[in-house]
């Protein structure tokens, strides 16, 4: 039986109808909302899920040398990513990867590591696969659903361990560098980029640098790739960076590496004195940059961190030695500027193989003297008295005074991101500070022969050389020619004074010269040899650091190189260094004129293979009589003060 009268159940019917209506109206506008309001938002959403952003990096700009020679470009290679996924999916796909790809435990650890400081983020597992590891991961791309392998730029360089302290390395960006200024530009640089880290590679990154390109991958809904995807505006190719000339001779800088004994450390710079452009700057020992392309290992790296060989530190810009001898070219520049001395002029006490000054007695590198000398026979034979006189005749604070001008004390201002400058006293407070004592006058004595407190660098000997071989000035050498340079310095010498200082030099590889055995046949070679004392030599645990500083160029014209060579605990840097030197100018000339590259190219060498050669003036009669006997124990140390303590000549 019903019990509800009829206008009650058509009440009823109408709220409920109404009900329906009103839940058919949200669901509706749910619907419009959903299908018509944010129709774009779910389908951005959808397409996020069904595609995977992949960055491709952009080519480096390549790097030429003054002839055109490439020293460094980009050449095809592949890069092994993994889309991001959760890290336990991660791990074991790199336990899949590793007997592939010859992971260690620690590399999959590593990669562990940078995986969860990266979540989200896709993982470069290896950014320089083998074409050999590339095809076995192809093989089975089926075991590895989230793996894409890309063509990308790898960076190859030509000249590998002889230019590695030139071009530098690189390496993936870190996150202080990110968050420094120089790598605020997020367009360029984020996680993932290429960036130089040393040398040319980091002193013109912002020019090598290119602008990253971009491109999608389709997945499915477990996150595995199925294929390209093409139909999006977004996909944008990478612009490669700027290419960049170099001043730097690529040939001449293999050659030194070559000639270069590979037992010592060292460094060898030479420039273009037309403009103090760097022809070669070599440090020994030296690393692969080709190693750094794609990650360096651990083990790798711990090796090339050994504090016995520090082969990643550059000795041309950063090593510091007493100067020895080559300096004395500064002694007599700063004399002859002052007007203390002439070219032909001789000292008040000839060189007997000592000279006393007040307690002390300051010995030559010849224990039987070389007599009374000029100028000019001083620099030829190297004399260490007549130079002892020339600094008291200068002064102490005079010389000082003028070294400071000349710039041995600051640095050169080449265009790499570290150098350092040379040591040099601006003044007494130098003694008192270091030593805590007032200096004397006879603290000159050693100063005027490139000892004492007078630590430089190879490059900053060699933009001294590089001012006598030119009118007097020094620009600041320089690696890439077109960009900004620093102001130069310039000695204050008449052209006759810079003839005669290139005369002293002429001499020193003349007959009778301390490195006439290093002349050669084609060039006026012109130079001062150097033997340095460091902290192991004076103890007798080592051999003196042996140096040759000077210049070469067709015979009776201006000099057109300048080499300046340091071999550490080389000895003597007549029988060690200026063969480096010479054979290096040589063959640089010999290439420029043309004329064919001969393995025997010093007088050395020419008497090792065959008899006297007819373009070799025979030596002429010796100067002293008596036979010569072993040089003096050397006994004063880089900086020692002559006043404690005895000291020794150098050549």
């Amino acid at each position: 039986m019903n019990n509800y009268h009829p206008l009650e159940r058509k009440s009823r019917g109408r709220v409920a109808l109404a009900v329906l209506g009103g839940l058919m109206a949200v669901l509706g506008a749910t619907f419009f909302r959903l299908q018509v309001l944010r129709a774009t938002d779910y389908a951005m959403t959808a397409e996020d899920n069904r595609l995977r952003r992949i960055d491709l990096p952009a080519p480096r700009g390549t790097i030429y040398d003054r002839n055109g020679r490439i020293v460094a470009e980009n050449v095809p290679g592949y890069a092994v990513t993994l889309l991001p996924a959760p890290l336990d999916s991660l791990e074991s796909s790199l336990g899949k990867l590793a007997p592939i790809m010859e992971f260690t435990d620690e590399d999959v650890e590593r990669l562990m590591d940078r995986a969860r400081r990266e979540r989200g983020l896709p993982l470069m597992v290896d950014g320089d696969a083998s074409f050999e590891k590339v095809s076995q991961l192809e093989e089975r791309s089926s075991d590895f659903p989230r793996l894409v392998i890309d063509l990308r730029p790898r960076r190859q360089y030509y000249g590998g361990s002889a230019v590695g302290h030139v071009t530098g390395y690189i390496g993936e960006i870190t996150e202080e560098e990110l968050d420094s200024e120089e790598f605020s530009d997020r367009i360029r640089y984020d996680q993932g980029v290429v960036v130089g880290k040393t040398g040319v590679e980091k002193q013109y990154e912002a020019t090598l640098q290119g602008t990253p390109g971009t491109r999608y991958v389709e997945v499915d809904a477990r996150g595995r790739i199925v294929g390209n995807f093409f139909g999006t505006d977004d996909n944008i190719p990478a612009r490669p960076g700027q290419a960049i000339q170099l001043a730097l001779d690529l040939e001449l800088q293999e050659f030194i590496h070559e000639i270069f004994p590979d037992s010592l450390s060292g460094a060898v710079v030479a420039l273009d004195p037309a403009d103090g452009s760097v022809l070669a700057l070599y440090s020994a020992p030296s690393f692969d940059p080709n190693e750094f392309v794609g990650g360096i290992s651990p083990a790798r790296w711990r090796e090339l961190n050994d504090p016995d060989l520090t082969p990643l530190y550059n000795r041309a810009v950063l090593g510091r030695f007493a100067p020895a001898s080559t300096w004395k070219l500064a002694s007599a520049a700063i004399a002859l500027d002052l007007g203390v001395v002439q070219p032909d002029e001789r000292m008040d006490v000839p060189c007997t193989g000592a000279f006393t000054y007040g307690n002390r007695t300051a010995r030559c590198w010849n224990r039987d003297g070389h007599g009374d000398v000029t100028l000019l026979e001083a620099v030829q034979h190297s004399c260490d008295v007549y130079f002892y006189q020339l600094g008291l005749r200068v002064g102490l604070q005079r010389l000082l005074d003028e070294a400071t001008e000349i710039g041995f004390s600051r640095e050169c201002g080449i265009d790499l991101p570290q150098e350092n400058p040379g040591i040099f006293p601006r003044g007494p407070e130098y003694w008192e500070r270091v030593w805590g004592y007032t200096p004397r006058e006879g603290e000159v004595l050693n100063l005027a022969i490139g000892q004492g407190p007078n630590q430089q660098t190879p490059l900053k000997m060699a933009q001294f050389y590089a001012a006598i071989a030119r009118d007097g000035s020094a620009p600041a050498p320089r690696l890439f020619t077109q960009g900004p340079a620093p102001e130069g310095w310039e000695l204050n010498l008449s052209p006759e004074a810079l003839e005669t200082m290139r005369e002293g030099l002429r001499r020193v590889t003349a007959p009778g010269g301390t490195a006439y055995l290093s002349s050669l046949e084609y060039w006026d070679l012109m130079g001062k040899t150097g033997t340095g004392q460091n902290p192991l030599s004076v103890r007798g645990l080592a051999e003196d650091h042996a140096w040759f500083a000077g210049m070469a160029g067709p015979r009776g014209q201006t000099p057109e190189i300048v080499v300046v060579v340091l071999v550490e605990y080389g000895g003597g840097g007549s029988a060690v260094a200026a063969p480096i030197m010479a054979k290096a100018a040589d063959f640089y000339l010999r290439r420029k004129y043309d004329i064919e590259i001969s393995p025997v190219q010093t007088l050395r060498e020419h008497l090792m293979v065959g008899p006297w050669p007819a373009w070799a003036p025979t030596l002429p009669p010796a100067r002293n009589p008596v036979t010569p006997r072993p040089p003096a124990p050397r006994t004063d140390t880089a900086t020692a003060s002559p006043e404690r303590q005895p000291g020794g000549g150098y050549r």
